[in-house]
């Protein structure tokens, strides 16, 4: 190891001088001056050999290598050596000193002189005895790393409930695999360092031996692995790692972006890493801010706060950005930030070259060229707006990105499997509507970075939204541009005629006052695909719009526009016609929807288009069209109903339906709607003479909940002025209602009726997530028992005087955090089951300052 050396002594000379001391006892003491100057000289050598040693063991422990334990003996017997020593030689100086004053051979204590005399004879030996010990060959020998390394690391925010669950995981049995996700050879190399030697030899063997070689190193052992930020599947037998199970106990942890990586992988348990809680977000934020800055002026305080929620509880941007801050110390500064964040996030500091390369590589890694178009579109969309998938799917249709099928069901399964990848690849987030996604701010910041700066993207997006825009942008922005969205802003109008040979998409929406588009704006835009104007207060289209060719997907929802021209019979490639809220919509004209013929979804619902004969005749054209597969419409009058209920292509594509006013109707039956299977959404409103709605259900009772359960899928429910109606007991034949809101039944006493109970089986409401009551003065009761509320979110009730007691004990929604929110002195009046009940639902009581907030 190159550690060898040796030492030699001669110990003739020490031996004569010694000799006498043995014969004769007189010698011990006549000779002590003599021997304790041979100690001091053999001590200094011991001291030498001592240095030596220890400067070879210092050098060797630089090399990562461990001292050996004789040498360590060695060494601190030559310390404890030493002090003894020190302690004779001072001893022997005050009896030679004696002796001199004395003048004589022999000093006044004899015997005591007698026994150092000896003593200091005998150290000497062990001294030389000692420095013969210390000829050590190896003074250290290479040892493997340990099985685990301390790493410097800052400090972790706000994620101990992660960690918490992660030790979870490591305790139990039945976990090998752990995978974290949110945002070959050299894995071989690093486990063989951790458990031999990396050299030469193992270097040169090939794959297959080197993983034999880990085999037998791990498989003798219980061992935890960590691979982090992963990409791509590995296969643990291919690297020679033991598979986890509950016989070796052993545990792999992996991190990635992607959930579907950790399904690959085998997980046992997969733990979502989320964005940062607000107040975790903050303490990040000001940590890397400073005090300093913070406090330097009263407002900076709460200008860091806009920007630190910019962020989105991402920590490498709330890093990036804390260090970007820490030296802006006037107000000013921190609101040119706030502006740069909302408007061109790319060009703020360490955004463009630190953060979005990182979060780039999970684009990067996304399966195909068509998902990574889908997942840009999503940027169109304005910042911490949920964008509904059923829109997303539409436009990507539209678009031309997903394959085409002859079956609908398949194109949206395609776009729904879409969704999921970038939702498992942490690229979208869900909410609490199972029915829309959300884009993360600085994920859509890095998503606007692609398309504006990255090569061949370059131009081909045009963003602006929630700017505070009065006035389109430059015309010239516009010439390159395939998607432009200018959502969201406060343009008035739009006149002009620019030139967009390559536009696809033009998102308008949310520009609420917006009134007028000239003629002559949409003249040189030949392949415009998907237009949306929703909620805006265009009244009137211009006429060039019709001679868009090629536009597939029309969205008026929200407008007041007053009536569809017969020129729009000229779109004959559009797909999709969205006519929600066009609550001043009069007229559309005979035969237009039916001449539209490739339509696939229309939306003429809760509109204001209601012709003496309840547009009988638009039910009938909607029933011609060949392609339609989603249809939400409006009906007003009991004989259009029942012809919606006779045509068999309108009950097999109808996804949400409002029935409303039904002069002089009393009694409405619906059983028909059970044969309505993708019905999710219905609709009751303005009925002035309406008292019951009936439901017959074609099977007994006690075979209901399977037929229901595979048949009917309503989920949400509305009933809003419908004067006289009593109950609404029809519902317990809707077991799948998620969303139930109630409001200005006048005469309605009860929700479930009294009689339900003879149904046997069923109850209802085992589904319900949200329950809203509304300005229902003769409310008396919810239901006749107590039910079990199992995903039970939030209960509003607002103007229910008489309301006194709602459907729920102590086990009601006992798996949720149940919000109920009213008025207090409603609250109070409640007569509850018991105490147990009114304590398991007071922790989650909000307090309505005025009805029905």
């Amino acid at each position: 190891m190159g550690n060898i050396f040796s030492v030699s002594f001669s110990t003739e000379d020490i031996t004569g001088r010694c000799c006498d001391c043995a014969t004769s006892r007189a010698n011990y003491i006549c000779k002590l001056e003599e021997n304790q100057v041979t100690l001091r000289k053999e001590l200094q050598k011991l001291r030498e050999l001592r240095n030596d040693v220890s400067r070879k063991v210092d050098v060797a422990e630089r090399q990562q290598m461990k001292r050996l334990d004789q040498v360590q003996g060695w060494l601190s017997r030559v310390e404890a050596m030493e002090t003894e020593v020190i302690q004779l030689i001072r001893d022997g100086a005050e009896t030679i000193g004696e002796k001199r004053l004395c003048g004589s051979c022999c000093p006044k204590h004899y015997i005591s002189s007698y026994k150092l005399g000896k003593n200091v004879v005998r150290k000497i030996q062990h001294v030389v005895t000692l420095m013969a010990d210390g000829r050590f060959e190896e003074v250290a020998d290479s040892v493997p790393p340990a099985p685990v390394e301390a790493l410097s690391s800052g400090p972790t925010v706000g994620l101990e409930s992660a960690f918490n669950e992660i030790w979870r995981c490591i305790g139990e049995e039945n976990v090998g695999i752990i995978g974290l996700y949110g945002l070959g050879d050299e894995i071989q190399n690093e486990i063989w360092e951790k458990v031999g030697f990396c050299d030469d030899k193992w270097k040169s063997k090939s794959r297959h031996v080197k993983a034999k070689d880990v085999w037998k190193a791990l498989s003798k052992k219980r061992f935890v692995i960590l691979l982090d930020d992963m990409w791509e599947q590995m296969d643990l037998l291919e690297l020679g790692i033991p598979p986890p199970d509950q016989q070796n106990k052993s545990k792999l942890i992996l991190t990635t972006r992607s959930q579907d990586l950790c399904c690959q992988m085998g997980a046992h348990k997969k733990i979502q890493v989320k964005s940062l809680a607000w107040k975790y977000s903050w303490d990040l934020f000001q940590k890397y801010v400073g005090e300093d800055t913070l406090n330097s002026d009263q407002e900076i305080s709460e200008l860091a706060e806009m920007v630190a929620k910019e962020c989105c509880g991402l920590p490498l941007a709330l890093i990036t950005i804390g260090r970007a801050m820490a030296s802006k110390a006037t107000p000013q500064d921190w609101k040119h930030a706030i502006r740069r964040l909302q408007t061109s996030a790319s060009k703020f500091p360490g955004m463009g070259h630190r953060v979005y390369p990182v979060l780039r590589y999970s684009y990067d890694s996304l399966p195909s060229k068509m998902v990574q178009s889908c997942f840009l579109y999503c940027s169109l969309f304005p910042e911490d707006v949920t964008i509904s998938k059923e829109r997303l799917i539409y436009h990507w249709i539209c678009e031309g990105f997903l394959d085409e099928f002859d079956d609908m069901i398949e194109v949206k399964n395609q776009g729904l499997s879409i969704i999921n990848t970038l939702l498992h690849a942490c690229l979208l987030d869900e909410t609490s509507n199972t029915c829309s996604v959300k884009l993360h701010d600085v994920i859509r910041d890095m998503a606007l970075w692609i398309t504006g700066e990255m090569g061949e993207m370059k131009g081909k997006f045009l963003v602006q939204t929630s700017a505070g825009l009065t006035q389109a942008p430059e015309f010239v922005k516009w010439r390159m541009a395939e998607r432009i969205s200018l959502m969201a802003n406060r343009i008035e109008k739009l006149t002009g005629s620019p030139t967009c040979p390559n536009l696809s998409t033009l998102l308008l929406d949310l520009n609420s006052d917006l009134h007028m588009i000239s003629t002559g704006f949409f003249q040189f835009m030949p392949n415009l695909r998907v237009l949306s104007l929703s909620d805006t207060k265009i009244d009137v289209l211009p006429s060039d719009i019709f001679n868009l060719v090629s536009l597939r997907y029309l969205d008026l929802s929200g407008t007041e526009i007053k009536k569809l021209p017969v020129e729009m019979r000229n779109l004959v490639k559009l797909k999709s016609l969205k006519l929600f809220r066009t609550f001043k919509l009069c007229s559309i004209p005979g035969g237009l929807i039916s001449s539209l013929s490739m339509l696939q979804m229309v939306k003429i619902y809760r509109c204001g288009c209601y012709e003496s004969d309840g547009n009988e005749s638009l039910v009938e054209e909607l029933g011609s069209l060949k392609y339609l597969t989603n249809l939400r419409t409006t009906i007003a009058t009991a004989g259009v109903f029942e012809t919606f209920l006779n045509s068999g292509k309108l009950l097999s594509c109808t996804h949400a339906l409002c029935l409303k006013i039904f002069n002089d109707s009393i009694s409405l039956n619906i059983s028909s709607l059970q044969t309505v299977k993708l019905l999710t959404w219905l609709r009751f409103e303005d009925f002035d003479t309406l008292r019951e709605i009936t439901f017959y259900w074609a099977g007994k009772y006690s075979n209901f909940s399977s037929k229901v359960e595979s048949s009917y899928g309503l989920g949400t429910v509305y009933i809003l002025r419908c004067r006289v109606l009593k109950n609404l007991t029809w519902l317990t034949f809707a077991p799948n209602l998620k969303f139930l809101t109630v409001e200005e039944c006048g005469e309605m006493e009860e929700v479930i009726g009294i009689g339900a109970e003879d149904i046997g089986n069923m109850s209802p409401f085992g589904k319900l997530k949200r329950f809203k009551l509304f300005y229902l003065p003769e409310l008396k009761s919810v239901c006749w028992n107590p039910l079990p509320f199992i995903y039970l979110e939030r209960i509003v009730v607002g103007g229910c005087p008489k309301l006194k007691k709602l459907p729920l004990n102590s086990s009601s929604a006992k798996e949720n955090r149940c919000v109920i929110r009213g008025e207090e002195k409603w609250w109070n009046e409640i007569e509850w089951e018991d105490a147990a009940t009114l304590n398991a639902f007071l922790p989650y009581f909000e307090a309505t300052s005025e009805q029905g907030a």
